[in-house]
């Protein structure tokens, strides 16, 4: 019988082969002509097997899956918002493999480029923000519409954003390393001295 750590790391390596495989087939083939069937061919897998992992094509691709935000913010300690925040970014990274970043930081250029893949990802944030909005009040012992607790996630998150631009921008920056900086800085009060 499999341990659930090997029974883990295959199902984590069988999600990063559909991720690879529909990512290649998405450049070389376009988007929108990338069939769900395709992927599961080239990952060599079933159909069904597909959707086990994503329910949607769409589902490859929306920003919630990269870095592991939500699983990172569940081990934080309790806190003020912004310094759990900080820590989950850290940890989520640290998670990480240098491939899987790179790949990530792939996949997330590649949703904010394709119009319906930047759309799918609009509808989805206030679910991922009332999510993450959800950890944190936990963390802090506070109501989850605090407005407080809203300003915190939003400046966070607005200073990941335009981090997350420049990354895109600039592929060989070291991404975490400067949302780490670029957290760090939100921390001190956003003195530019």
């Amino acid at each position: 019988m499999e341990s659930g750590g090997l029974r883990e790391r295959k199902k984590a390596r069988t999600r990063e082969t559909i991720l690879r495989e529909a990512f290649r087939l998405f450049r070389e083939r376009g988007y929108n002509a990338t069939t769900v069937d395709q992927i599961a061919e080239a990952a060599e897998i079933s159909p069904a097997t597909f959707f086990r992992y994503f329910p949607t094509k769409e589902d490859l691709v929306t920003l919630d899956h990269f870095p592991p935000l939500l699983d990172a913010l569940q081990v934080q300690p309790p806190g003020e918002p912004l310094a759990v925040l900080r820590g989950a970014f850290r940890t989520a990274f640290a998670s990480l493999t240098a491939e899987e970043i790179a790949a990530g930081h792939a996949r997330e250029v590649f949703s904010v480029t394709v119009p319906e893949l930047l759309v799918a990802n609009i509808r989805r944030s206030p679910g991922t923000l009332r999510e993450i909005s959800g950890h944190l009040a936990d963390k802090a012992g506070c109501d989850v519409d605090d407005p407080r607790l809203r300003n915190v996630t939003g400046a966070v998150l607005g200073v990941v954003a335009m981090v997350w631009l420049q990354w895109a921008l600039d592929p060989a920056m070291d991404g975490p390393a400067e949302i780490d900086r670029a957290l760090a800085h939100l921390e001190s009060g956003l003195s530019l001295r």
